[in-house]
């Protein structure tokens, strides 16, 4: 099977904008799947013909160079998005069929009135030493704590992982909103760091490579970073219920789940292959970044019960439900279970290749 096709992101938005407006968020036609679908067993085999759209660009490089995705017994698409607000914007429009993120975007989806399930999750051995994020802090700002914060100038993205983290960090320093000044910002990009440099913000939580890279070219200027000491870790593949109460959708995911868990192990066992062919080549990094960043990642954990994960997430939904003024949810309607073990079903069977 060839390569999987990947749709342009700008030409993906495109698609996904003109869908909005059509219409295509209206009620659900006569051949809308029926919801109910969602919690039947899973088909035994993929139906011909099937096809799933998937927003997880990283991860795709992975399953390419591994060669798993010639295992694929459906078609798939690779649409080059990434993070909650892409993902629920096509979900919406009803352009895409999986996104991967991380805990937030799902309970973010249910309050925007797109209901949708997670169906794999990973986390981080030791995920204290391996945080995603740090704090940065603005050249010239004194802040050596949490608590520090009181005062402070923060960036603030509501609906996303970087958003929850502060309130989180507020929770975790005994603060509330009212004693930071909020100051709201997408976090996409170098928005962050940018912001922090030209002192826009004096605090905002900045992950990845972007923690080394502030360090490095504004810790001359007084600029620094401070750990949270949070867990951060969570990272999620998710699907509208429309999605999942296709039983050929339904069958399909199952299948890309097995790939995703075991595309992760390969990364693990092809460190340098990883860092030349998709830090380097792909993404314009120098091999040193590659390297801190397969590092501070450490070891992907990929559960087979979700029982711990679902209690976790449930604190989360309560300190945002508190904080946003949105209703409850329950963590464990955010989950579906049909696909609990599949991913470490999938390693069991041997997973690295």
């Amino acid at each position: 099977m060839k390569s999987p096709y990947v749709l342009d992101r700008r030409a993906f938005l495109s698609v996904v904008a003109g869908a909005v407006a059509l219409g295509v968020t209206a009620c659900a036609g006569d051949d809308e799947p029926d919801v109910a679908l969602a919690s039947a067993p899973l088909a035994e085999s993929v139906p011909k013909g099937t096809k799933l759209v998937i927003g997880d660009k990283e991860h795709q490089k992975a399953i390419e160079f591994s060669g798993l995705a010639d295992s694929f017994t459906f078609e798939v698409e690779f649409a080059n998005l990434s993070g909650g607000p892409q993902t629920l914007e096509a979900f919406r429009a009803k352009a895409l069929d999986i996104g991967a993120v991380a805990d937030i975007p799902p309970i973010h989806s249910h309050w925007t009135g797109i209901p949708t399930k997670i169906v794999a999750s990973r986390f981080r051995q030791d995920p204290l030493n391996h945080a995603i994020y740090r704090l940065g802090v603005a050249p010239g700002v004194a802040v050596g704590a949490l608590a520090d914060i009181r005062g402070k100038k923060v960036a603030y993205s509501p609906g996303q992982a970087q958003g929850a983290l502060v309130l989180r960090v507020l929770h975790k320093a005994g603060l509330s909103k009212d004693d930071v000044e909020l100051v709201e910002l997408p976090s996409t990009g170098d928005v962050y760091v940018t912001a922090l440099a030209s002192r826009q913000v004096e605090v905002a939580p900045i992950g990845g490579v972007q923690v080394k890279r502030y360090e490095t070219k504004y810790g001359t200027d007084g600029a620094t970073t401070i750990a949270h000491g949070l867990r951060d870790d969570p990272g999620h593949l998710y699907a509208p219920v429309t999605v999942l109460a296709d039983p050929g959708k339904a069958a399909a995911i199952r299948e890309y789940v097995g790939v995703w868990a075991r595309a992760w192990r390969w990364r693990e066992a092809h460190p340098d292959e990883w860092i030349e062919r998709y830090y380097v080549k792909d993404q314009g990094l120098t091999t040193e970044d590659g390297r801190w960043l397969v590092d501070n990642a450490g070891v992907a954990e990929i559960p087979a019960s979700w029982t711990d994960a679902i209690a976790r997430h449930q604190e989360t939904i309560d300190l945002l439900a508190k904080e946003t003024g949105n209703k409850p949810l329950k963590a464990e309607d955010l989950y579906d279970r049909r696909y609990e073990s599949v991913a470490a079903d999938a390693l069991s069977t041997g997973g690295t290749q």
